[in-house]
C-alpha cells in the first residue's frame, strides 16, 4: 500500500559540495512535535520539533497549498515508516479524486538554535528524495524543491521526469515527477526513483509535496517522509553550468565598483547577471555579461557598476549564473563599504579572537571612544543577524556571538556617520 508509504527523503549535511560517499556521521531526529503557532493544518501554522540534534530545533511551517481541498492529515506519522523522520500525511478532497487533478502542499523547514531560537546557517545542505512513484493506475507523485544550487539523479535511466518548478511564470527550482508504476515498500536500492538536491549557505529548505491524476482515485491520502541522515552511495553529479573559482568586488573611489570573477570550467553556460542589493535581501540586476559557453580553461570576466546615484554606506553584490537550459545558481555575496579612500587607513577596527567561538572583542578608533557606537554582524548572505550598541563606548567592547552558526561574518561598526568593518570566522 503506497497510501502510507509514498516516498522517503533523505537529507544530508556535508561540509563541502562533492560527490556523496559512504559516511559514518549521524542523523537528525524528528519527534515530539507540537503546534507552536497558527491554526493546526492551516497555511502559516508552525510546528516545532525540539532537539533534532544536540543543539538545534526544527521549525516546520506550512507555507502554501494549491487549494482548500488539500488538507494535512497529520504533521508527523509516528506509528509507521521511519520514526526518526519528518513524516507529514497529506490528503486531497479527503482522499477521493474524480478525474484529472493536480494538488500540492508546501513546507518550509528551518533550523534554529535550541537555546536562542536564532537561525543556524548550514554551509552545504543536501536533500535526497527516495521512492517517488505512483499508485499503479492513475496517480503519480512529485517532489519539488526551491532554489537548489545543483542536483543529480542516481541513475542515467532514471524513471523520474525532471522539469522546472515555475511560480509566477518564473523558474524557481526543480520538480521530479514519478511514473504511474507502484513500487512496494520503501527501498533505498531503487535508484531509478531517487534524486538529490544541494543547497549552499542556507538555514532552511522549502519543499512541495504533490501528486496528479489522470482518472478517479480513492487513495489520495499520501505519506511523505523527510529523513535527515547520511546515506551510502556514490553517483555522478549533474553540475550547474559553471565552476566559479573567484568573485571579487572592489570600490575604485570614482563612484564605481569593479566586479571581477573567474571560471575554471564552463559547460553550456549562457550568461552572468551581476545583481546588487542595498539591504542584503532584495536584489536587482545591475548588468549582464555573456559567458564563453564551453571551456575547460580559466576565463576572466569583469563588469563595472556605476553607483553615483546610490545613497547608502553598504552595497551587496552577487552573481546569478544562468545556463542555456535555464538552470540558475548564485555566488556568495560580496559587501562593499562606500568611503573616501583617504578615510580607509584612518578608520579601522580590530575584532578578535578570529576565529571566535563565544565572545568577540572589538577595539574601535580612539576618536570614537565615549561616543554612541553601533555594532552589527552580517552573515555570508549579507543578512543582518545581530545588532548591539553603546551610548558611550569604551575602547574595546565585547559581543556575545555564541548563538551564531558556524561560518564567516562581517562585523560593521558605525559612529557619527563613519563606518569600519572586518571579516571574522565563527567556529
Amino acid at each position: 500500500m503506497k497510501t502510507l508509504y509514498s516516498k522517503l527523503i533523505l537529507a544530508t549535511i556535508f561540509l563541502v559540495l562533492a560527490r556523496p560517499k559512504a559516511s559514518a556521521q549521524g542523523e537528525l531526529v524528528f519527534h515530539n512535535s507540537f503546534l507552536m503557532s497558527g491554526a493546526a493544518g492551516s497555511v502559516g501554522a508552525v510546528y516545532k520539533f525540539p532537539l533534532v540534534n544536540s543543539e538545534q530545533d526544527a521549525l516546520v511551517t506550512i507555507s502554501d497549498r494549491s487549494s482548500s481541498l488539500v488538507t494535512l492529515s497529520t504533521i508527523d506519522l509516528t506509528n509507521t515508516g521511519f520514526e526518526k523522520a519528518f513524516q507529514p500525511q497529506i490528503a486531497y478532497n479527503n482522499g477521493s479524486v474524480s478525474g484529472a487533478q493536480d494538488w500540492w502542499m508546501e513546507f518550509t523547514i528551518t533550523f534554529v538554535d535550541h537555546v536562542t531560537s536564532n537561525p543556524s546557517v548550514i554551509s552545504t545542505f543536501s536533500v535526497t528524495a527516495l521512492d517517488i512513484d505512483g499508485d499503479g493506475s492513475s496517480l503519480r507523485e512529485y517532489d519539488a524543491f526551491y532554489s537548489p544550487a545543483s542536483y543529480y539523479i542516481l541513475e542515467q535511466n532514471s524513471a523520474l521526469t525532471v522539469s522546472d518548478l515555475v511560480v509566477n511564470s518564473q523558474p524557481v527550482g526543480k520538480t521530479f515527477t514519478a511514473p504511474f508504476n507502484q513500487y512496494p515498500g520503501v527501498d533505498t536500492t531503487v535508484t531509478t526513483l531517487m534524486t538529490t538536491l544541494v543547497y549552499n549557505n542556507m538555514n532552511s529548505i522549502k519543499v512541495r509535496f504533490g501528486a496528479n491524476t489522470t482518472g478517479s482515485v480513492s487513495g489520495a491520502n499520501r505519506m511523505y517522509s523527510v529523513w535527515f541522515k547520511n546515506f551510502t552511495y556514490q553517483v555522478p553529479l549533474i553540475t550547474l553550468p559553471v565552476k566559479l573559482t573567484s568573485f571579487d568586488a572592489t570600490y575604485n573611489n570614482k563612484n564605481k565598483v569593479d566586479l571581477k570573477w573567474t571560471t575554471a570550467n564552463e559547460e553550456n553556460a549562457g550568461h552572468f547577471v551581476v545583481q546588487r542589493s542595498l539591504d542584503g535581501v532584495n536584489f536587482s540586476d545591475a548588468g549582464l555579461v555573456f559567458a564563453v559557453g564551453n571551456s575547460s580553461q580559466n576565463i576572466n570576466y569583469n563588469l563595472t557598476d556605476d553607483i553615483g546615484e546610490v545613497n547608502t554606506p553598504v552595497i551587496y553584490y552577487r552573481l546569478c549564473i544562468v545556463d542555456n537550459d535555464g538552470k540558475i545558481s548564485y555566488s556568495d555575496i560580496r559587501i562593499i563599504r562606500i568611503a573616501k579612500q583617504q578615510d580607509l587607513s584612518d578608520i579601522n577596527i580590530i575584532a578578535y579572537p578570529n576565529p571566535v567561538s563565544n565572545e568577540l572583542r572589538v577595539t574601535i578608533p580612539s576618536g570614537w571612544q565615549n561616543k554612541k557606537v553601533s555594532f552589527e554582524l552580517f552573515n555570508a548572505n549579507g543578512q543582518l543577524v545581530k545588532r548591539t550598541g553603546n551610548a558611550s563606548s569604551s575602547q574595546t567592547e565585547t559581543i556575545n556571538v555564541s548563538e551564531l552558526g558556524r561560518g564567516w561574518y562581517v562585523v560593521r561598526v558605525s559612529c557619527n556617520g563613519e563606518t569600519a568593518q572586518q571579516k571574522i570566522i565563527k567556529n
